[in-house]
């Protein structure tokens, strides 16, 4: 159980007392919600105090802030000392009062597509309240709790983090009921400072479930996972049986339904592993869990496919880490289209395993006999990567674009958030 501390706790009493009444939060003065509560948060380059006035004369009922000089009056401010921590200790104590379950979901690679998954299957059954996009942050996940309410019937909070002990503090706001850890994967490195650090942090997850009584969903084919949960309540995932398409999106059979779905590449089996799972234990009819898989589509980048003139293209350029980005060069060759084309673009957070990760992504393709090879950032220009070409950045990719080398080909487009990859396809 989590504790407020003491000084905090009637602050947070009085500050629910108004959020019951007036259910909304507001963080950006740029799209205040009429009659909400404005918290007045820090970012590295700005102090919102500066806008709580601002907040009030468009609409919020009330301005939170912990900066004294901007404090005006008992009725429209209230001043706290630290706005970012109220704002998750009132989200917590909203969550005290939930008795729906809460599910809480982590990992490497493919958390929002699986909370997309899970909350498509459930929410044919339940009034689900999910985590808006990849809001998952120790902001997003005291916005997401927020948003549940007395109509909420399950509850789904997708948790990122890229340093240790993140995990345990978004737990501590959220308290899972039940829980899913997609994968470790060789992410925020940086951050995490091995791969053994990433599995640590993500298992915090574990950690609360185990002290909690919770329930863990478990992958029982990644060992680090069967090995992280073997004193806790647990439940394997169902296996799905992939079946061999000529069709761009990958087909399953569970039972004795044939799903089509709007997804590419057999790393996202196990993340439809999860949903169908999920929607088995909270009760929800086969036939249902088919109609929400075969519906869902992706979109924001994340394995999107995308048909532009004469040219396929799957674009994964939401993010990339050496992980994510091996299954996907993996997948993409053994789907076995003609004309493959790889336009790949630099993963970031990896520290001192940079160069050698960049490295080891070349090495992959050069061994697979790939040939049509486009890398663009510096990290990749650096590699030894003699056959391929490759741009310093993405200016001088697209100087260099022309229309007529792509036609009638399948293109994977790959990189990290801050390459903006998406704009390659843009460019047909």
């Amino acid at each position: 159980m989590r504790f407020f501390y003491k000084h905090n706790l009637m602050s947070i009493e009085k500050i629910y007392s108004v959020f019951k009444n007036h259910p909304y939060i507001s963080t950006d003065t740029r799209n205040i919600i009429p009659n909400s509560i404005f918290f007045a948060l820090k970012g590295d380059n700005f102090d919102a105090n500066v806008f709580a006035e601002e907040a009030l004369s468009k609409g919020a009922i009330l301005s939170v802030i912990d900066q004294k000089e901007y404090f005006k009056n008992d009725k429209d401010y209230f001043l706290v000392d630290d706005v970012l921590k109220t704002l998750q200790d009132l989200a917590n104590f909203h969550r005290k009062t939930f008795k729906f379950p809460v599910i809480g979901l982590t990992g490497s690679n493919g958390k929002t597509t699986t909370k997309e998954l899970i909350n498509a299957v459930l929410s044919k059954k339940y009034q689900t309240s999910a985590t808006f996009g990849n809001l998952n942050n120790h902001i997003g996940v005291p916005l997401t709790i927020l948003k549940m309410n007395h109509k909420t019937e399950v509850g789904i909070v997708e948790m990122g983090a890229n340093h240790p002990g993140e995990i345990a503090s978004l737990c501590a706001i959220c308290e899972p009921d039940f829980g899913y850890i997609t994968n470790f994967g060789m992410a925020h490195l940086e951050g995490f400072g091995s791969f053994e650090g990433v599995i640590k942090s993500k298992s915090e997850l574990y950690d609360f479930l185990r002290i909690h009584n919770g329930v863990t969903f478990v992958n029982h084919k990644d060992e680090n996972q069967v090995k992280g949960t073997e004193s806790q309540q647990r439940i394997f995932l169902e296996d799905l049986e992939l079946i061999d398409s000529d069709s761009d999106f990958i087909s399953v059979k569970y039972k004795d339904q044939v799903i089509q779905t709007h997804l590419v590449g057999i790393y996202n089996l196990p993340n439809m592993n999860a949903a169908v799972t999920l929607g088995k234990y909270f009760n929800v009819p086969l036939h249902d869990i088919k109609v929400a898989l075969e519906s869902y589509q992706p979109d924001n980048k994340r394995s999107q496919f995308i048909e532009k003139n004469d040219s396929k293209i799957i674009l994964d350029a939401y993010n990339a880490n050496p992980t994510s980005m091996r299954a996907a060069i993996d997948n993409f060759i053994k789907s076995g289209k003609a004309n493959r084309v790889f336009i790949l673009g630099d993963m970031f957070e990896l520290g001192k395993y940079s160069a050698v990760e960049h490295q080891n992504i070349v090495n992959q393709l050069k061994n697979k006999n790939v040939n049509e090879v486009y890398l663009i950032g510096e990290r990749f220009y650096a590699t030894d990567s003699a056959g391929f070409l490759k741009f310093k950045n993405f200016e001088d990719f697209k100087n260099s674009f022309e229309k007529s080398n792509f036609k009638d080909k399948t293109i994977l487009i790959k990189g990290s958030r801050g390459m903006a990859l998406e704009r390659v396809s843009e460019l047909f």
